[in-house]
């Protein structure tokens, strides 16, 4: 390619050549001179993409020649150190990029990656765990979280915390160099049903031509299963002759196995096998969301409001079981598949009430034996 003739102009250093652009021909600048005692010669810009003129590159140049502004070659190898010491740096970024590869295939990974984008990412997405301070954290609950509620706190910064200590454990990076406080959450609320509400319900369910949705909620009712359990209920994890349900990876951890008791036993035989899964839509597959048509059916039985009726039947459940007094923690524990007793110790309150009761049963028979007496 033959050279280019260059046309000087009326700056000193400041010389043009002939290219061609999105609007057809235009002048590129460039700038010449010396720098200790080494001759340089650099592009300045274009005249129309850059919206270069010779005295805006007589300007370059003299910042150049003071060194108030670094050379293009300078600007270049300080740009490809600082790429090359991004890439060995493990950032929180970075750690998502693999962390989130553990969340396949879990019912949380939308939610912790919305977290994450709408979060984390924007606050500390290119800083190492070690950089992260205490005023980090308390601008992102005074910007970004602000009237969020308590429980999404947490949730966000317990995700945080998950992607540092997973980056320690693979001896990635280093960890928060403090202690993460969190928002402590009151998670105690059981929702109830009184006798009249439950009543309503069990008529709605009965009369409901939704068969799927009136059953799985009728099953909820009486086996106290998860939401999520019993939309990945198979028929291969259904035993009636033995009469149990096996649950596969509960929000407990450990597969489990609950009884069935003859109530479900009935639900369960009236379904249709249609589908590998026992609760599908008409297309055969699972449910993605039913929320709407459990609504309606809370609004048949008026249901309060704020009643979140699958997890509400799941406290139901466990509540008629505790207040009989009939049922012991540790039982009520096992059949709940919860983890610990802490979860389950909600309804101590409850079952010592019924306690209680009977207690009072032994007192009346003495008092009418004094009183015979």
């Amino acid at each position: 390619m033959p050279k280019q003739k260059r046309i000087k102009t009326s700056y000193p250093g400041i010389y043009y050549i002939i290219g061609h652009g999105a609007r057809g021909e235009e002048r590129i600048y460039y700038i010449s001179y010396r720098r200790s005692g080494k001759k340089i010669e650099e592009k300045a810009g274009r005249q129309f993409q850059d919206d270069m003129t010779p005295a805006r590159a007589a300007g370059i140049r003299a910042k150049r020649i003071e060194g108030a502004e670094p050379s293009n070659v300078t600007r270049r190898g300080e740009e490809k150190i600082a790429k090359e010491a991004e890439a060995g740096k493990w950032s929180i970024n970075r750690l998502w990029g693999l962390y989130q590869k553990n969340l396949e295939g879990l019912k949380s990974q939308a939610a912790d990656k919305s977290r994450f984008t709408s979060y984390l990412q924007p606050f500390f997405g290119t800083k190492e765990p070690h950089e992260i301070v205490p005023l980090d954290i308390d601008r992102l609950r005074r910007k970004a979280l602000s009237g969020k509620s308590d429980q999404t706190v947490k949730h966000v910064l317990a995700l945080l915390r998950r992607i540092v200590r997973y980056g320690v454990r693979k001896q990635l990076s280093q960890g928060l160099t403090f202690t993460l406080e969190m928002p402590k959450v009151d998670n105690e609320v059981v929702e109830m049903l009184t006798k009249q509400e439950l009543s309503r319900l069990l008529k709605v369910l009965q009369k409901s031509d939704d068969i799927q949705i009136s059953h799985l909620m009728l099953l909820a009712l009486l086996t106290g299963m998860r939401k999520g359990e019993l939309l990945r209920l198979c028929w291969g994890d259904v035993d009636l002759e033995n009469g149990f349900i096996t649950i596969r990876a509960p929000k407990g951890g450990r597969t489990a196995r609950i009884p069935i008791n003859n109530a479900a036993r009935r639900i369960l035989k009236d379904l249709p096998r249609t589908a590998d899964q026992v609760f599908c839509n008409h297309k055969r597959e699972p449910f993605r969301d039913i929320r709407k048509r459990v609504d309606v059916i809370r609004k048949a039985a008026g249901l309060p409001k704020g009643f979140r009726p699958l997890h509400g039947l799941r406290h139901v459940y466990a509540s008629v079981l505790a207040s009989s007094g009939q049922v012991d923690l540790y039982t009520l524990q096992r059949l709940l598949t919860h983890k610990s007793q802490q979860m389950t110790a909600r309804y101590s309150h409850i079952r010592d009430a019924a306690l209680r009761k009977a207690s009072e049963v032994a007192a009346s028979i003495f008092d009418e034996a004094i009183g015979d007496e």
